[in-house]
């Protein structure tokens, strides 16, 4: 039986140097220019779930994308550096060519049974099955892997115009239909195009340089998602001097916060 693209993916082979783990890019999930960010993330943090003293589940993850990785083998390490009572904190490199292409941190921790609350709430919008199914150009490799229909602030077409506000948010799930979990809600969290097509009504060069993750969702709470849509919504605070954030939330189709994000943009319109 055949591994999901996802799963060979995020697939990793021990070394003979203890926390040192082999990967290797994946065609399905390539992006402009190498690996689709979100992949690698996922990746990054595959490779603390790997690790034999790893505790707990994964609570935040924060990826510097350094420099482009190169269709091939990479190298990743990654070392605990403190180890507390409930949570457990990461430092992760991705290596290629004797140099550091990707870092990130990640706290790992054990959930308690604690007083809980959301004040966010999630975005009203129409069910997945009234909303017609879009996507990305065909052109980007990686967005094939997924059913995306958009809701509001679908990606710009030939005759755009400049939008007021920098919204998307859209219906989407693992076209494989893929149970999630950490590394695959990972991976979505860094789903959207980057906002500044939409505020500017075209493409422009732009690429994300720092990615944070937080999760908010348990392991069993992303069992129970299976293979379900998700709601996924964004948007920018500010745009100047060639950089701009992103903030963005994922919800099941049950109402649950899974994660919040929040990266920073380059960008050259």
């Amino acid at each position: 039986m055949s591994l999901h693209p996802f799963d060979e993916a995020v697939a990793l082979q021990p070394t003979d140097q203890p926390g040192r783990w082999r990967g290797h890019t994946h065609a399905e999930w390539a992006n402009m220019v190498g690996p689709f960010g979100g992949m690698t993330a996922a990746v990054l943090l595959r490779a603390v779930e790997l690790q034999p003293e790893r505790i707990g589940e994964p609570v935040a993850l924060t990826v510097n994308f350094a420099a482009p990785v190169a269709d091939g083998p990479f190298d990743i390490v990654a070392q605990a550096v403190r180890t507390n009572r409930t949570n457990q904190h990461w430092l992760i490199e991705l290596w290629q060519d004797g140099a550091v292409k990707t870092n990130a941190t990640a706290v790992f921790g054990i959930r308690r049974g604690t007083w809980s609350d959301t004040e966010q709430a999630m975005p009203i919008v129409p069910k997945p099955e009234d909303v017609a199914e879009s996507g990305l150009p065909d052109t980007i490799v990686w967005a094939r892997n997924y059913e995306m229909r958009y809701i509001k602030g679908g990606v710009p077409g030939l005759a755009a115009r400049p939008e007021p506000s920098s919204v998307t948010t859209l219906w989407a799930r693992d076209r494989g239909g893929r149970t999630l979990d950490f590394p695959s809600v990972t991976a979505m969290s860094d789903i959207f195009y980057p906002r500044v097509f939409l505020r500017q009504g075209a493409m422009s060069p732009a690429g994300t340089i720092s990615l944070t993750t937080y999760f908010h969702a348990d392991a069993q709470n992303l069992a129970a998602v299976g293979g379900d849509y998700i709601l996924a919504s964004a948007r920018a605070n500010r745009f100047s001097r060639g950089y701009f954030d992103q903030s963005a939330e994922l919800w099941s189709a049950t109402g649950d916060l899974l994660v919040t994000t929040h990266q920073m943009v380059y960008f050259k319109a």
